[in-house]
């Protein structure tokens, strides 16, 4: 980006009045055009490629893609283009599969227009901002190294674990109760209390922050 022109800024939101109210904001700050709103992942990187936005401010819970793959796509797709994301979850493991996945920037959906537009104006300068409780955890977490995989998800009970680490080596749901000898519906609410006790999107999504945790495994 240059000094002289505008920071280009695309709304990533599946939330039609968080998303529209936003881009309204951000569009009245001096130095910011937004060009374009998304209501999913899959159209925020369509989007993105097309009007190559500085700066892509993404939420993480979308349709079609959600916003940790859609950060990673963007990262190949169009790489001149930096991310924000900006959601309601701070789990740890969402903020460091945000980062892993190319995110610059995260805040906390409350953040006051100040920060966001802050945030958007170092992510578009090329730099990385992320809240002062955010940035240290980030530091903590990465000096210390990830997880073992036997201390991951202190939340999940034994079964549920079971079916994560089947689901992060790329079991089926008709696969994972064949190996347990359970119900493919008992699978599928585990399944489902994996997600929520995640807080994940997605089968996608869970599998990333399994693998990241040790679990499973990518063949």
């Amino acid at each position: 980006m240059t000094d002289d022109r505008a920071i280009r800024v695309l709304v990533a939101d599946d939330h039609p009045i968080f998303r529209d109210g936003l881009a309204v904001l951000l569009g009245s700050v001096d130095g910011i055009e937004v060009v374009g709103t998304a209501a999913t992942g899959l159209e925020a990187v369509l989007a993105a490629v097309r009007h190559r936005p500085d700066v892509v401010v993404m939420d993480v819970q979308m349709p079609d893609l959600n916003g940790i793959e859609a950060t990673r796509r963007l990262a190949v797709e169009a790489p001149e283009t930096g991310v924000v994301v900006l959601t309601m979850s701070e789990d740890d493991g969402t903020v460091f599969a945000a980062v892993r996945a190319g995110a610059r920037g995260y805040l906390v959906k409350g953040a006051e227009q100040e920060e966001i537009v802050r945030a958007i104006t170092i992510v578009a300068s090329g730099g990385a901002v992320f809240g002062a409780t955010l940035a240290r955890r980030i530091a903590e977490f990465f000096a210390a190294g990830p997880p073992s995989a036997s201390t991951a998800f202190p939340r999940l009970s034994a079964r549920e674990r079971e079916i994560l680490e089947l689901l992060a080596a790329g079991r089926s749901n008709a696969q994972i109760a064949q190996t347990l000898f359970l119900s493919q519906k008992t699978v599928r609410n585990n399944v489902s209390n994996v997600f929520a006790k995640l807080q994940v999107a997605d089968r996608s999504e869970a599998i990333v922050r399994a693998r990241e945790a040790g679990l499973g495994s990518a063949s």
